[in-house]
């Protein structure tokens, strides 16, 4: 894999669910010329992310190396243990060290910009800023003394996307915003620290493709070009400067946590499962999990998570470990691989829980992980009057589709997974 040379500082710079067909048309087509060259000096490939493929468990699987069954995290929500409250996971149940925990034993420095799911913000030798879904920038960072800088450029995690999906033109403006914060962070902490491993991540590219997918595809669409002109002023804001600060010191890497493309259609699973009998509801308007009843024997949460309501794990338990269970699991294989919306297969692949995961957190994890075929987004919502429907989304993540740039002396002879880049980046520094 390596063509072995002096040791290295590493710069991994993440455009969060950019697609590597669309990163190939945009470099090809001269919208992001910066990333064209660098794409023809390294090592451009598709790469496989994780199942499901959400960023909460793709950039803890990146920064650990590690899938959901040793780094504990499954999902943006979890349940609390022995109950159906929802919880949601943070830094602190991130059960596996992520890679600068590992080049801090010899002294090694890291600056991280926005990784999503670091808040709150753990000491490090470094410097770390907190990503999505940080609430409290003064929690997100590490060490303190960071914070009247942050607070001084008007620092912000993430745009308004509450107000941005009902106004598009607001969600352009406050992604290029964000955008020029963000480039400011980057280029101070660069400066200003002494690093090894450098990490900066852009969440607005994931951001614009939920609510502006269409617009990529759809060259009459009023924002068609705005979408064009984010990914172009990333390529001049972010890339450029940052290829024009690369030395003989330092590798660069960059990288998708995940996919995406258009949605079709949303597909409600729990409404499916209400509908077939397989879960209970206390009332008319269930809003959460919290609202099962007895005599439920599965529910989903986002984006296609399958749990078996089991007895002796859930307080409304009711199917017996072993034979009913394994029944049940097939059952629902079965069944929901047929469902089909305007003649087309819904389910890719249905995984149980063993194919994907492995460690000791494996049975925290669900039965059961759905993988749609592209343009039927998977929902785990308990409001739906229907199964299929659509929202204010556009776009949806896929599992097959993240890119990475590695250097030229990295060669992968396969498809390479997420999950490999943290060994990557460690043989890099050797």
């Amino acid at each position: 894999m390596f063509r072995l040379g002096k040791r290295k500082r590493i710069v991994v710079i993440g455009l969060d669910g950019s697609p590597y067909t669309l990163i190939k048309k945009l470099a090809e087509e001269n919208v992001m010329p910066n990333l064209n060259t660098l794409i023809k000096d390294g090592n451009f490939y598709q790469m496989d992310t994780t199942i499901p493929e959400i960023s909460s468990v793709a950039w803890s699987t990146f920064m650990t190396g590690k899938n959901s069954g040793e780094h504990g995290i499954f999902g943006f929500t979890d349940l609390t243990p022995f109950s159906y409250k929802l919880r949601f996971p943070n830094s602190s149940d991130l059960k596996y060290p992520p890679v600068w925990s590992e080049l801090e034993k010899t002294g090694k420095r890291t600056v991280v910009i926005n990784l999503p799911s670091t808040y709150p913000a753990k000491p490090i030798c470094g410097i770390l800023i907190a990503g999505f879904v940080a609430l409290h920038i003064e929690k997100a960072s590490y060490p303190e003394r960071i914070i009247p800088f942050l607070k001084s450029i008007g620092y912000r995690i993430d745009v308004d996307t509450l107000k941005g999906r009902e106004d598009k033109d607001f969600l352009i403006k406050d992604l290029f915003d964000i955008l020029q914060i963000r480039k400011k962070a980057i280029a101070h902490f660069w400066d200003k620290e002494q690093w090894d491993l450098f990490i900066g991540v852009i969440t607005g590219t994931d951001r614009i493709q939920h609510f502006l997918i269409d617009a990529f595809f759809d060259s009459s669409h009023k924002l068609h070009q705005s979408f064009l002109d984010y990914y172009n002023h990333i390529d001049n804001e972010i890339i450029k400067e940052i290829k024009v600060k690369i030395d003989n010191s330092m590798k660069l890497i960059i990288l998708s946590d995940h996919g995406f493309t258009k949605i079709e259609k949303e597909v409600y699973l729990n409404r499916w499962l209400l509908e077939e009998g397989y879960i209970r509801f206390k009332n008319d308007k269930p809003e959460s999990v919290e609202d099962i009843e007895k005599g439920s024997r599965a529910f989903v949460m986002d984006p296609g998570r399958i749990y078996i309501n089991l007895k002796g794990k859930y307080p409304f338990g009711v199917v017996s470990p072993g034979g009913e269970y394994n029944e049940l699991i097939d059952e629902l294989i079965e069944r929901l691989q047929s469902i089909e919306c305007n003649g087309k297969k819904i389910i890719k692949r249905i995984f149980k829980r063993e194919e994907i995961y492995s460690g000791p957190y494996t049975k925290s994890g669900p039965d059961l992980v759905a993988l749609s075929n592209y343009g039927f987004d998977l929902k785990g919502s308990f409001k739906a009057k229907e199964v299929f429907g659509n929202s204010f989304l556009t776009g949806m993540h896929t599992q097959d589709d993240a890119f990475v740039i590695l250097p030229d002396e990295v060669k992968v002879e396969q498809k390479p997974h997420i999950s490999q880049l943290k060994d990557i980046i460690l043989r890099l520094m050797e």
